[in-house]
């Protein structure tokens, strides 16, 4: 039997929903609209087909900070939100791409007027600005065309998303937990004779069956195929001696994210020298900058401070130190020093920021390569490592 989730998901919204509007005030933002899946589902906690809408917008929210919560709901799916304590009003949503409808050019004119007319009444302006996301130049034309002023509502997203709420902590430790029992299920069909997707498949398999979204990438890699980094899983079969790749980016319970990597060792032969080194190279990389994670410490400051592989390795490796971690990939993503000496990321680390510290250790003269990657909480005292799911024993020392 599966554990429970205990979680109030009306409390956890609610948290969600107070943090978004709390941080519309301090941005001057008094209304937004998004087709982000995502966003919805942070905003109210209604979920419908959410790969789905990440092909395009078919689902709208609008958003008031001191008024209604309007869902423009996916034809026939207006029950699934109903009796949401963030929803206002739920009304049918209308086709605005050329891809889904031939009457996109109408329909944008018609849901732009209603747009503006809610605006104007909840606003109280003749041109009340919106904050809008992720909807192709004819919409935004429409909604200039209306009346509307028009800001960016990612940036309010992004900067309400970074930092966690309590309930938000705790269905990401759940999640966390539920993620890291599908990975064991999918080291355990690391083996000679088995394709990456045959092992691949299995972590979906273990994700779903937990309850969990969807997996967002494809790493995960075997052998001569884990250098360079970043290479998709194939029909590739193991052999005895692999390094086997695998960083999860899944959307678990609740969709909440969980991102974290280790690298294994198939079958029984022993790992060779170089498989080691590198293998440790990675592992003190990650472990050194986890612990300069710090509330207070500015993004510049962390990354000057960080671990600098042997230079035969520089040129490969991951392309951030560490990211935002939350629904999904979020703000920030922490660069390293440029090759120059400069750095130009302003910010600092807050406590309540879930951050991924990621490390890859390539070699290009034994062609393989190293990814390990962990799940860490800021607190007022340091981070707290939520994902603890084991490193390689084959692999260390």
């Amino acid at each position: 039997m599966l554990p429970v989730f205990m979680i109030d998901p009306h409390a956890l919204y609610s948290q969600r929903q107070a943090r978004l509007n709390q941080t519309m005030r301090r941005m001057g933002v008094g209304a937004l609209l998004t087709p982000d899946p995502i966003n919805i589902l942070y905003a109210t906690g209604s979920r419908n087909m959410t790969v789905w809408g990440l092909m395009g917008p078919s689902r709208f929210l609008l958003h008031f900070c001191e008024g209604p919560t309007i869902l423009f709901e996916f034809s026939l799916g207006e029950h699934l939100s109903a009796g949401l304590p963030t929803i206002t009003e739920i009304r049918p949503s209308i086709g605005i791409t050329a891809k889904k409808t031939p009457h996109y050019r109408d329909n944008i004119m018609l849901f732009a007027a209603e747009l503006a007319a809610d605006c104007r009444l909840y606003l109280g302006a003749d041109h009340p600005t919106l904050a809008v996301e992720l909807v192709d130049f004819p919409f935004t034309d429409a909604l200039r065309g209306a009346g509307l002023h028009l800001v960016d509502a990612t940036m309010v997203f992004q900067q309400a998303r970074m930092i966690k709420q309590p309930l938000e902590i705790d269905a990401i430790r759940f999640a966390v937990a539920r993620v890291e029992e599908a990975v064991a299920e999918v080291e355990n069909r690391i083996a000679p004779g088995v394709s990456e997707n045959e092992a691949w498949a299995e972590f979906h398999r273990g994700l779903i069956a937990r309850n969990g979204e969807f997996i967002s990438t494809r790493l995960f890699q075997t052998g001569p195929r884990t250098f360079p980094y970043f290479q998709e899983s194939s029909n590739r079969v193991m052999v005895a001696g692999d390094l086997v790749c695998l960083d999860t980016d899944a959307l678990g319970v609740m969709n909440y994210a969980v991102d974290f990597s280790r690298t294994f060792l198939c079958g029984e032969r022993p790992a060779t020298l170089e498989q080691r080194r590198i293998y440790g190279i990675a592992l003190e990389q990650l472990q050194h900058n986890a612990g300069n994670l710090r509330a207070g410490v500015s993004f510049e400051a962390f990354a000057r401070a960080a671990y600098q592989v042997p230079e035969k390795h520089q040129q490969y490796g991951y392309y951030v130190l560490v990211h935002g971690l939350g629904m999904a990939g979020e703000h920030p993503n922490v660069p390293r020093v440029a090759a120059d000496g400069s750095f130009d990321f302003p910010g600092e680390i807050e406590e309540n920021m879930v951050l991924c510290v990621e490390s890859y250790v390539g070699d290009p003269e034994a062609g393989q390569g190293v990814k390990l990657e962990d799940q860490y909480l800021v607190t007022k005292n340091g981070a707290e490592r939520l994902t603890t799911y084991r490193y390689c024993k084959a692999l260390l020392g």
